[in-house]
């Protein structure tokens, strides 16, 4: 019986890992539903942007506010995070605070530093649920963030709020007992902010503040568990996918737009006056390739994943022109309507067991409408303005080639430029001999 508390933690930490692991699995085959890209060119410049602004938060501190705090709790997480180890190999050996017979004096320093990043956290995530629910900025009020968004974001920080509560609180009650001399709770570790605590646990019966210990230990580490397994429910899987998502980012100029090689190909034939068309080999894969896009499957994996590590802090929306203006195009629901999308085509083919997509539905059309796609500029401020390199504007310009390219239904100025250009050579609606006849006037 001795070593059953042990053994049900083992169970729980293999549980908890497994369903972790099946969760990954799940989004890495989500990903994969994308067409082919290659994105393994200029290594060294891809780790560079991966550690800039994924490990280095970059990209976070343009908005200065936002961003220091953003990095508190990021830096806060990453740095107690080092004492979920000892956590871990406590539950699996019985032992207590394993690391502090090893590391010495510095335990005490390491302890110290945990509970004021603690404090931290627990100060910058009380602004953040200030400045979506009392402040109301507007960005965090969108027609997109309604529903379950909204309170994904909330959840995450009372989750925060719960996670950092639990671990002063256990801190405390260890405090406590090493003060009373309790033999299983050595005099180690320094705890500049949970000694404020002790007040609380003053004049409990020894028993009782062990088994409120141990009930705050067992609570911080289920916690912990539980909220590992919620970010594949949640838009802070961006916590892991930010940094293969900023290693796979589009490194070329942000005004240079992707050819479709197919169009490239005929277009060399077309201006190859030494080409014969007839007898070049067709590549029927690439002749027979849908233009564009219209569902997730038409896009390439690394638009899937950003889709799936967009935060929806909605930075992108409050740059958009578009957006601004008062059209109904949102950067970050296009990224949201497409991670939703994806996650429901991947459903469907699971319980289905089929590589078909039977639902009746697609992303164009269904989550995203022409007149969205249609009020972009395409000036690129969406992607400048991700914290994570997001493109959303690659999106939109698939969808768009699909609807010129392949049902014909560009706005009417837009055909008329296109027809412009194939009568006339360009945009204007007159022959080369008469464009010059305004100055005549």
């Amino acid at each position: 019986m001795a070593y059953l508390p042990n053994l049900i933690f083992g169970l729980m930490l293999v549980g908890a890992l497994a369903l972790f692991v099946r969760n990954i699995n799940r989004i890495r085959k989500n990903i994969a539903l994308g067409r082919p890209m290659d994105r393994n060119d200029q290594k060294a410049a891809r780790w560079k942007n991966m550690a800039r602004i994924a490990l280095g938060q970059s990209k976070m501190v343009t908005k200065p506010i936002a961003g220091l705090l953003h990095i508190v709790v990021y830096i806060g997480f990453l740095f107690i995070n080092i004492e979920l180890l000892e956590i871990v190999l406590d539950g699996l050996l019985g032992s207590h605070r394993l690391f502090a017979p090893i590391l010495g004096n510095f335990y005490n320093v390491l302890i110290a530093a945990f509970e004021w990043f603690a404090l931290g956290v627990l100060v910058v995530v009380v602004i953040f649920w200030c400045r979506r629910n009392v402040l109301r900025i507007q960005r965090f009020c969108k027609a997109e963030m309604q529903g379950w968004p909204k309170w994904d974001a909330d959840l995450i920080l009372y989750f925060e709020v719960l996670l950092m509560s639990l671990f002063l609180l256990m801190n405390a009650t260890d405090l406590s007992l090493q003060l009373r001399g309790v033999e299983a709770y050595p005099q180690v570790g320094s705890f500049p902010i949970s000694q404020i605590l002790l007040p609380l646990f003053e004049g409990l019966p020894t028993p009782t503040l062990m088994s409120l210990e141990r009930t705050f230990w067992w609570m911080h580490i289920v916690g912990i568990f539980g909220f590992l397994n919620y970010l594949y429910y949640s838009k802070h899987l961006h916590i892991l996918l930010a940094f293969p998502n900023t290693y796979f980012a589009n490194l070329a100029p942000k005004g240079a737009f992707a050819n479709n090689p197919v169009v490239t190909q005929e277009v060399k034939l077309m201006l190859d006056p030494n080409a014969d068309p007839y007898a070049t080999p067709v590549n029927d894969t690439a002749a027979n390739q849908k233009f564009g896009a219209s569902e997730v499957t038409d896009l390439h994996w690394v638009q899937l994943i950003n889709a799936y590590t967009c935060t929806e802090c909605g930075r992108c929306t409050s740059q958009c022109p578009a957006n601004l203006t008062g059209k109904k195009l949102s950067p970050r629901k296009i990224m949201m309507d497409t991670r939703d999308r994806l996650t429901e085509v991947a459903a469907h083919l699971r319980q289905t067991k089929s590589t078909e997509i039977t639902d009746g539905k697609q992303l164009l059309g269904d989550y995203i409408t022409p007149e969205e796609l249609w009020a972009c500029t395409s000036c690129n401020a969406c992607v400048e303005a991700c914290p994570v390199d997001i493109d959303p504007l690659s999106i939109i310009m698939d969808m768009r080639q699909y609807l010129v390219m392949e049902q014909s239904a560009a706005p009417t100025a837009l055909n008329n430029m296109m027809g412009n250009i194939e009568n006339n050579g360009a945009p204007w609606p007159f022959n080369s001999q008469d464009r010059m006849q305004w100055t005549q006037l």
